[in-house]
């Protein structure tokens, strides 16, 4: 079992940031790409970027390529997503995922093994 738990969320006017976290516990945490998801209320929960094993290679969503950071600390069991430029379409819960997979399938499929309960954001205008 690969427990997580995401911190961060919260209330941020619009073209501000934030820093989301994302805690794992349980196996080994370098076995896993992770990823960052978010849905919105009425909405398809949507894939916003992963990570793979070792971090050297990431994928966005074009939605926030070039606002999103998404990075992880294998040392502290712990992935990261730095949001900048944040617009109020960004509003929605943000879910931190895990897979015995690839970061590319998880950009492709949308899947993951593990999940977290998820954190809010929301932006204001």
């Amino acid at each position: 079992q690969v427990q997580l738990v995401e911190s961060g969320g919260g209330l941020v006017q619009a073209g501000g940031s934030l820093r989301l976290s994302c805690a794992a516990s349980g196996r080994t945490f370098s076995n896993y790409a992770m990823g960052w998801f978010r849905q919105a209320p009425g909405k398809e929960r949507e894939f916003v970027g992963s990570i793979a094993r070792i971090g050297g290679k990431s994928y966005y969503a074009d939605s926030v390529k070039g606002r999103f950071t998404i990075s992880r600390d294998n040392s502290k069991n712990t992935v990261y997503l730095q949001m900048n430029s944040l617009k109020p379409e960004d509003t929605a819960r943000y879910y931190c995922a895990a897979s015995a997979g690839s970061a590319q399938s998880m950009a492709v499929t949308g899947r993951g093994d593990y999940w977290g309960q998820g954190t809010q954001v929301t932006v204001s205008s």
